[in-house]
């Protein structure tokens, strides 16, 4: 299932943001292994999240992007097109990461390798709960998940996507990025 918070606004991401295959959960799991902080401060939520920003504008992606760590919020930003469905989107993936300590897309795709989906089988409120890409576990060696990143506005796998290349991006800059 794909959400599309925004649809009339899918025409303008241009070739950027082609249809890509769905990736496999040992893809997901390594990227869930391989994305991990050494730290996270308040320093880097404000470059992670401008690192999307700049991303998403790049490619006129209308989203929203939020950065929360220990139940705070660290950066927000609603770009051209978002809407306020986005930031309630972006609630509840973001409350699935909290739960799972997992990437929303992983954990929806969980479900969807046992023959279900998460919101037949995970006995949460789909109102509170949405097991749909693009919210990412911030996690930190030695210590566990913080937080999440999160990003709503595209077609799921998408969000999820701008979110690991964001990180793929920020981590390797910084030297953080395990193996």
């Amino acid at each position: 299932m794909t959400h599309k918070s925004n649809p009339s606004h899918h025409q303008e991401l241009g070739p950027k943001f082609h249809p890509e295959l769905t990736p496999s959960l040992e893809e997901l799991e390594r990227e869930e292994r391989r994305l991990v902080f050494r730290r996270f401060t308040y320093d880097d939520a404000w470059a992670l999240g401008s690192l999307l920003v700049e991303t998403a504008r790049q490619r006129q992606a209308p989203v929203a992007i939020d950065i929360h760590r220990a139940g705070q919020q660290l950066f927000h930003a609603a770009l051209p097109g978002s809407t306020p469905d986005n930031d309630a989107w972006i609630a509840r993936k973001r409350r699935v990461v909290e739960r799972y300590g997992s990437p929303s897309y992983l954990v929806g795709a969980r479900f969807r390798a046992k023959g279900t989906t998460f919101e037949e089988s995970s006995r949460l409120d789909p109102d509170t709960y949405a097991a749909h890409g693009g919210s990412f576990p911030i996690t930190v060696e030695g210590v566990g998940v913080i937080g999440a990143v999160t990003v709503s506005g595209l077609p799921q796998l998408q969000d999820h996507r701008l979110v690991v290349e964001a990180l793929e991006e920020y981590l390797s800059k910084q030297g953080n990025q395990e193996r």
